[in-house]
């Protein structure tokens, strides 16, 4: 072995070898090189090259910096005298050129003189084709998945970001139900990288493609966690401040998709993880961002954008990609500009100063209507007075529900929810479609807790339902889904301060409903939040703008102390069939099986299943840390699973203040896999 018997001379001697090593090609090197350092080098230098007590690290950037390529000569004449320390004369000169290239291929350096620049593994600023030491592998016979498989998935699979491109959070497994979910057990986890994970996971034919912050994308084996293939985003060097959740990917035939945190659209190879195709949507100096990915509406990859706050003149859109070149095939606007059919719910505002319309959530898609759904966030700055107008200024196509032809973009109709929203509460959460007794319904809440259900097929009002308490409103048409705010709230001013419930972290978030096919109902996450806010003036200037409003949270009063508040809902006749309230936070999904289970994940770190009919609780484990994210369910061989993501959420210091008493770890990230066999 190579001992520490002088640490510069460790280094010095992988300098010598380079220079041997200039016209003999890596891939037919490296895996003979990482034996050979296995057997002769890692009991002093580890296994995975950092050092240990007895030699120093052989990867990293402090390796490369110290190297010297001024002392080749004299280098050579000790290393055969000395090394390795016992063993002198044991290696010969090819062979320590194939350990040599297994050294530079495990830092990503190059062999033209020995000398390139080292990406930090700790940044995102990675090559992207860096996996760190591990070497990526095909799925050779993983076939290509159809829009058939996309618009109906087999039940084992999860191919969408609510599994079904319905939105619904539903499925028909039951090999875990609801006589033996005690008997659930751990399969696997595996630990993620850093950052707000609100994630979901996709799983076809027993693989898993899993997002991790950073715009990472893993594929591993469904069944036992093992990594198949790693890719990495390389972000540019000017935006290493971004980062946000990733909410969601999506497959089609060959091609895995993912919206980065910079604005571009990107297509990996399914079965190697290599990049296909990038393309910009966006300037993300200009503020623009994803948090929510793409999904796959009739062949045509379609997302929206986020970051609108700014003044910007385009403002926010929706586009439609193609999938096997990324040519942008249409962009529609989600705010209406002067010259639009509905530029005049804005007042006068200029076009440049109309901002808001986020879309923080992937849409839904019916194959047999051919229209795509998603909802918008509400005009920015939220507080109508700091934007110039009153809420009697609708601001279209904000706070909307929008209908679009997957095809070309054509908005087909919108339903605006809270036209001229003021206080941020937005609608801009999931669409759940449902067909029932020959009828077309899309169900959706916003923050204000209210529970809308829209004819899909027209875009008519049908009915809502309040699922929280709140102030917001003082009087509601039930008729027409008409809203009117509170006086003070109508009139509200700059600088002056005023209370709502629910507050801006919303009655509902983007912790979506999910579908109980087995019983007919919705079942809702909820909080039972309220918060003072005030507006700020915000200047009217170019690229500036921002969200003009500073509030502070706090529990309803009438809640005593049970802010994470579950419920179910018969879709029929809009009544509740049971509710659910405790201390903390939902901060997942819920998810609906046909084992009459629902899934959910909150705060205080307790994964839950839920009797779908009846709301008892049979079943509770506490994992790491908080969970967050999208748990899915899918079924290899006999075998149910059950996944759920843990870790960082965007809204932290929230539920650090609201929470007190709650432990949040600082950090946490990881995939915890349950699973039962029939």
């Amino acid at each position: 072995m190579i001992k520490k018997t002088n640490t510069h001379i460790v280094y010095y001697l992988f300098i010598f070898i380079s220079f041997l090593t200039i016209t003999i090609k890596a891939e037919c090197q490296e895996s003979l090189g990482e034996t050979l350092y296995d057997n002769h080098c890692s009991d002093c230098h580890s296994l995975n090259l950092r050092g240990s007590a007895h030699g120093s690290s052989l990867l990293g950037k402090d390796f490369i910096a110290k190297w010297n390529k001024d002392k080749f000569n004299s280098l050579f004449e000790y290393t055969k005298e000395n090394m390795p320390p016992g063993k002198v004369g044991s290696l010969d000169n090819t062979e320590l050129l194939e350990i040599h290239n297994y050294i530079l291929t495990s830092n990503d350096m190059s062999n033209n003189d020995g000398f390139v620049s080292f990406s930090d593994p700790s940044t995102i600023d990675q090559p992207e084709d860096r996996v760190s030491n591990f070497k990526n592998k095909n799925l050779n016979n993983f076939k290509n998945i159809t829009l058939q498989n996309i618009n109906y998935p087999p039940d084992s699979d999860w191919l969408s970001w609510r599994r079904t491109t319905d939105g619904k959070g539903f499925s028909p497994l039951k090999i875990i139900n609801t006589e033996n979910i005690k008997n659930i057990k751990l399969s696997w986890s595996l630990t993620m990288n850093e950052g707000s994970n609100q994630i979901t996971p996709i799983v076809s034919q027993g693989i898993m493609f899993l997002t991790s912050p950073g715009n990472i994308i893993q594929a591993l084996d469904a069944g036992n966690g093992e990594l198949i293939w790693e890719y990495r985003y390389p972000f540019p060097k000017a935006s290493k401040t971004l980062g946000g959740p990733t909410r969601n990917i999506a497959v089609y035939e060959d091609k895995i998709f993912l919206a980065t945190y910079d604005a571009h659209l990107i297509a990996l190879n399914i079965r190697t993880g290599k990049l296909i195709w990038k393309t910009k949507k966006a300037n993300y100096e200009d503020g623009y961002t994803h948090t929510s990915g793409p999904i796959i509406a009739n062949g045509v990859v379609i997302s929206g954008i986020n970051g609108c706050e700014r003044y910007i003149k385009e403002g926010c859109f929706i586009t439609g990609h193609d999938p096997d070149t990324g040519q942008e095939i249409w962009r529609t606007s989600t705010i209406a500009q002067p010259d639009d059919k509905y530029g005049y719910t804005w007042g006068e505002t200029p076009s440049v100063f109309r901002a808001g319309g986020d879309t923080w959530i992937p849409g839904s898609y019916d194959p047999k209507l051919n229209l795509f759904f998603i909802g918008t966030s509400q005009a920015k700055p939220w507080v109508a007075a700091s934007r110039g107008m009153t809420p009697k200024n609708p601001a279209l196509y904000t706070n909307s529900t929008l209908a679009l032809n997957p095809n070309n973009g054509k908005l087909e109709w919108f339903f605006q929810h809270i036209p001229g929203e003021t206080i941020d509460m937005e609608v801009g959460f999931e669409r759940v479609l449902i067909d029932r007794k020959n009828k077309n319904y899309l169900f959706t809440v916003g923050k204000d807790g209210i529970l809308w259900k829209i004819d899909s097929k027209t875009g008519n009002f049908i009915q809502l339902l309040e699922t929280v308490n709140q102030n917001i409103y003082d009087k509601i048409d039930y008729k027409t889904g008409k809203l009117s705010y509170r006086d003070d709230i109508l009139n509200s001013k700059v600088d002056k301060a005023f209370s709502v419930c629910p507050g801006i972290y919303g009655g509902h978030n983007w912790q979506a409903i999910s579908y109980d096919e087995t019983t007919s109902s919705l079942i809702i996450p909820l909080h039972q939040l309220c918060a003072d806010m005030i507006g700020r003036k915000v200047e009217r200037v170019e690229g500036y703008g921002g969200f003009g409003a500073d509030s502070k949270s706090y529990p309803l009063p009438d809640a005593n102390g049970k802010i994470g508040k579950l419920i179910s809902v018969n879709i029929d006749k809009m009544k509740v069939n049971w509710i659910h309230e405790q201390e903390a936070m939902f901060l997942t999904s819920s998810l609906s099986t046909g084992g009459g289970l629902t899934f959910i994940g909150d705060l205080d770190r307790y994964f839950k299943a839920f009797n779908s009919k009846t709301g008892e609780v049979l079943w509770k484990t506490r994992l790491g840390s908080a969970l967050h994210g999208f748990p899915i369910t899918y079924s290899i061989g006999k075998k149910q699973y059950v996944a759920i993501t843990s870790g960082m959420g965007v809204f932290r210091a929230l539920t650090a203040t609201i929470s007190p008493d709650i432990y949040q770890p600082e950090n946490g990230n990881t995939i915890y896999v349950f699973e039962l066999e029939r």
